[in-house]
């Protein structure tokens, strides 16, 4: 079983032989969208190195990320458990490999498994809680300290320091007006933290960034830690 991806890696030797048939290597590229709001959910990915942004978006075109999902998990494992429709929208913010299964052979083999349906549900459980985490850091958290909670999470995922992200990408990610993200990212590289140039960022220290993130990094890596055994890293 490919153990780039954590939840593939830590299920049961059992669950993993019958998963592992069902499972082809794709590559995703930054900004394809995987499913629309409303969407019949056809296909199960497991990321490698691809990240999967969850977003909502809103009449006026703005879009805002609900939770991440990366080598420490699925996206679209609600169709496990009967889930039809995509609840948001997933669109790849980094490019990169994954594993993906129809959607109809993780509900057969979920529902042959309660060992596999169970780690499915509290998967489900760690992006739900990232999306309460969201919500919360959005009504209470200033733009510094939520752009630095998602760099270490995107860090983390990706396994690398250098990140490719237009600023443009980060405002809809945040929320927030691009204006609003140059003037962080410039106040984050002048303290050395990052290096940014156009399309690329990267984490000089990572420590300090850690410093400045909200409690929120902390609290979804806790989350995860409690209901699947620990996050892929951490900033630390």
């Amino acid at each position: 079983m490919p153990n780039s991806n954590r939840l593939l890696a830590s299920l049961w030797s059992r669950d993993a032989e019958a998963l592992r048939p069902q499972l082809r290597a794709v590559h995703l590229k930054q900004q394809k969208i995987l499913y629309e709001t409303g969407d019949a959910i056809a296909e199960v990915y497991f990321p490698t190195s691809a990240i999967v942004s969850l977003v909502v978006g809103l009449s006026t075109g703005e879009m805002v990320e609900a939770a991440m999902v990366g080598r420490d998990g699925v996206v679209g494992a609600s169709s496990a458990f009967d889930g039809k429709i995509s609840l948001c929208r997933a669109i790849v913010q980094l490019t990169g490999d994954a594993f993906a299964c129809e959607a109809g052979a993780l509900r057969v083999a979920a529902g042959q498994s309660q060992s596999l349906l169970s780690i499915l549900v509290r998967h489900e459980q760690t992006v739900y809680a990232q999306a309460l985490q969201s919500t919360a850091c959005m009504a209470t958290h200033d733009v510094e300290a939520r752009l630095c909670r998602w760099l270490l999470r995107a860090r983390d995922l990706a396994r690398s320091d250098i990140l490719q992200f237009t600023q443009e990408f980060l405002a809809e990610m945040l929320g927030v007006r691009r204006t609003s993200v140059t003037a962080t990212a410039m106040r984050l590289q002048q303290a050395g933290m990052i290096k940014y140039s156009r399309g690329k960022i990267q984490i000089l220290d990572t420590e300090a960034l850690a410093d400045t993130a909200c409690e929120c990094y902390a609290t979804v890596n806790a989350h995860y830690r409690a209901l699947l055994g620990g996050p892929p890293t951490t900033a630390a």
